[in-house]
């Protein structure tokens, strides 16, 4: 009797009946995975720090000198600013009101006094003008004017007066003593011959006198009872204490020409005092209240309106509540990971390995986060150079990975600042208009000169997208618009010349190859292509062949032909360790696989990948090129010795079955085009050496079965190959071997060789 369970109904059948799951179960499913879960993290972590960056919880003061409002600008909360012209004139004032400090020292005058007691028993010794040397009287008597001189009789009168004044000793001692009484009010405040204060500079009315050894005994002095060129303080007083005219007159022009000031300046101590008037002159404060125009309309935003927008800016920032900058900061995150998640989508459906290696999604993540900050803080007036990092991190992106995703990242990390900064939809405008015009020439990099002529041509395109820019946001055109246009154009220059100058790092640092890097690196001066030379020839020009139809075949499906070309170069150096074994070096007469066992001829076969890749590790070849000589057999059967290891098991009764996998190659499989490429060309152009008659069929025919026998053995699965594209190689392979093997018209004269 059957052991079977009872039979199901047909609708029990249908409601057994699992279908796949859908396409949002499956995102679902995958979003509990811990790599996706740790790559989301990153992303969370990403956009929260960028909106620190860009202080994502106030809104940013988008305004910039030379800025033409259309309408007034008001402020919305009160501030108080300082009036810097008005505090600057005030303590302009203090610096004019200061009195400056002279130090008095009244030995001079003492000096001069005895001097004059000699002088005036001199002339006492004299009875007469007659009798008196030539020249002593001339120092008492007045300077003569340019018109008339005083005659000789005049002289004489004027020496008699004198002389009979002070004609008796009581008179002479009288007279010392009224000198010493005239003088003392100048041997204690001092005495100037000339202010040496300029102009508008401290007080010119009063001064502050100390006598020299006493620096704290300070008084303040009239300018006037000092100086003897103003007011003649010095004549007063001698008239004053002299009584005569006659007397007081001569002495005074006597001492006149040999007076010297006794005050010396002490500019340490005025500089002290005028420091301590500056100081204690109070900033002088200006009130804005709400409503009150900061800038009209119409007029270009200059340093002194900005300086107003900037603290009425951080006076309205400072007075928000803790809920608006909340809601700021996450709708910001949120903008930003609605970003993020369409560069995910985007590299999920385009470039897959970008989301599956960690290190270089979070070394493009920080990539973005630097980008942003330079660019904030290159963007004050002083600079707006915020174009600059913006265009470096579009052509690191460009050749790093695609033009494409470069433009995308652009735009994201664009999008971000505008919002960071306040830039507008002009800033937008002119950022993608640049990034974009240099993206589109950064396919090929073949020479430093390309990247000065990018910058060149996207200066010229910075510059008018920066007039259209002005012309959307309703700015006239002016002399401030000339400059903002030429110095964006300038900035995009230089960035063209920073980019020539970084392009080695940038390939140290994400691992990739310029077509600079390429063609340095395929220079045949190379060591290990010499090496190769010496060491296995035959294989040597098979490597130039495989690169010469590689490097067409990929450039027919818009793969990297140059990067095909110089990794097949080197994809076979691993051959010059063990040159004799491999079919292309070997003599008409010596195969030394003939002493081997299939087993060991495979596994010699197969070491020359290994090998190789040793090889240019040691000679610190790129890792992109190492990738070829890893992959450039996958994980192919060595068809020849596995055929004989089935033979020989066949014709051997105590033989076992063959493993296919001992024949096979370690791989891995190719993972990119040009891996794809660099697979088929070296493998055609190996079979198309034995064919005997190659013409165009057998050369397309050959062509054809060794792709497809590559293809069902699913060595093309991981490159993103189509069959449209592989037809494409066939057709290109097939052109290029055939172009190789071309027929020669044979003159009826020429001998076989």
């Amino acid at each position: 009797m059957a052991a079977g369970g009872q039979k199901k109904t047909r609708s029990e059948r249908v409601a057994a009946l699992e279908l796949p799951p859908k396409r949002w179960e499956r995102a679902l499913v995958s979003l509990g995975r811990r790599d996706v879960l740790l790559r989301i993290g990153v992303g969370v972590l990403a956009a929260c720090v960028l909106c620190l960056v860009v202080c994502a919880w106030n809104p940013p003061l988008s305004y910039r000198i030379g800025y033409t409002p259309s309408r007034d600008i008001v402020a919305r909360s009160s501030f108080r600013v300082v009036d810097q012209e008005a505090t600057d004139a005030a303590r302009e004032r203090a610096r004019w009101q200061i009195r400056y400090v002279y130090a008095q020292d009244p030995e001079p005058l003492v000096r001069l006094r005895a001097s004059l007691r000699n002088k005036i028993i001199e002339v006492m010794a004299a009875d007469t003008y007659d009798e008196l040397q030539p020249g002593v009287w001339a120092d008492f008597e007045p300077p003569a004017e340019k018109d008339s001189q005083p005659s000789q009789e005049a002289r004489r009168q004027h020496f008699q007066k004198f002389h009979d004044a002070l004609v008796g000793d009581a008179d002479l001692a009288k007279f010392e003593k009224d000198l010493a009484a005239a003088l003392a009010p100048f041997e204690e405040k001092g005495l100037l011959v000339k202010l040496p204060q300029e102009p508008g500079q401290g007080n010119q009315e009063e001064i502050v006198v100390y006598p020299l050894d006493r620096p704290d005994a300070r008084k303040v002095v009239k300018v006037s009872d000092v100086l003897v060129g103003k007011g003649a303080p010095l004549r007063d007083s001698l008239r004053k204490h002299l009584g005569s005219p006659d007397v007081a007159d001569p002495v005074f022009e006597w001492m006149r020409r040999r007076l010297t000031d006794t005050l010396s300046l002490d500019e340490a101590q005025t500089y002290k005092d005028l420091e301590a008037a500056v100081a204690a002159v109070k900033p002088v404060v200006v009130t804005f209240e709400p409503g009150q125009v900061l800038a009209p309309a119409g007029q270009p935003l200059g340093p002194k309106q900005m300086e107003l927008l900037r603290l009425e800016y951080r006076s309205s920032m400072a007075d928000r509540q803790l809920g608006p900058m909340l809601y700021r900061t996450a709708a910001m995150v949120a903008i930003i990971l609605v970003l993020f998640a369409l560069c995910a989508l985007y590299m999920h459906n385009r470039e897959r390995q970008l989301l599956v290696n960690f290190r270089r999604l979070t070394m493009m993540l920080a990539l973005a986060i630097l980008t942003v900050a330079l660019a904030r803080w290159v963007s004050d007036d002083a600079w707006r150079a915020e174009i600059v990092p913006i265009l470096l991190f579009a052509e690191t992106m460009a050749i790093a990975y695609r033009q494409e995703l470069a433009l995308l990242l652009t735009g994201v990390v664009s999008l971000i600042l505008v919002l960071g900064l306040g830039l507008g939809l002009g800033g937008l405008l002119v950022l993608m208009a640049v990034a974009a015009t240099a993206l589109l020439q950064l396919r090929h990099v073949r020479s430093r000169r390309k990247l000065i002529y990018v910058g060149l041509s996207a200066g010229l395109v910075a510059v008018v997208a920066t007039f259209g820019a002005a012309l959307v946001e309703n700015q006239p055109i002016s002399r401030n618009l000339l400059t903002n246009a030429a110095r964006n154009g300038l900035w995009t220059l230089a960035a063209g010349f920073l980019m020539t100058g970084l392009l080695p790092f940038i390939e140290s640092l994400f691992g990739i190859l310029t077509d600079i890097s390429l063609l340095e690196l395929g220079d045949v001066a190379h060591p290990l292509l010499q090496e190769l030379v010496r060491r296995a020839p035959s294989t040597y020009n098979h490597s130039i062949t495989v690169g010469s139809i590689g490097e067409a075949a990929a450039d027919a499906i818009g793969a990297r032909g140059l990067l095909v070309r110089v990794g097949a170069y080197f994809h076979d150096i691993g051959k010059m360790l063990k040159p004799g074994y491999f079919i292309e070096n070997q003599g008409p007469d010596a195969n030394r696989h003939e002493d081997l066992v299939p087993a060991m001829s495979t596994l010699v076969i197969i070491a020359h990948i290994k090998d190789g890749a040793n090889l240019a590790r040691q000679h610190h070849l790129p890792e992109s090129i190492i990738d070829f000589i890893r992959k450039h057999h996958g994980t192919t059967l060595v068809g020849y010795f596995y055929d004989r290891a089935s033979q020989q098991s066949k014709n051997d009764p105590n033989g076992g079955s063959v493993e296919e996998s001992a024949f096979r190659y370690p791989g891995p499989r190719p993972q990119t085009k040009e891996a794809g490429v660099l697979m088929l060309a070296d493998a055609v152009e190996s079979a198309s050496r034995t064919l005997v008659d190659p013409t165009p069929a057998r050369v397309e025919s050959l062509v054809h079965e060794i792709a497809e026998r590559r293809l069902d053995d699913g060595q093309f699965d991981e490159t993103n190959l189509t069959l449209r594209e592989l037809r494409t190689i066939e057709n290109s392979l097939a052109k290029s071997l055939i172009a190789i093997y071309h027929g020669r018209v044979k003159y009826p004269d020429q001998r076989t060789a």
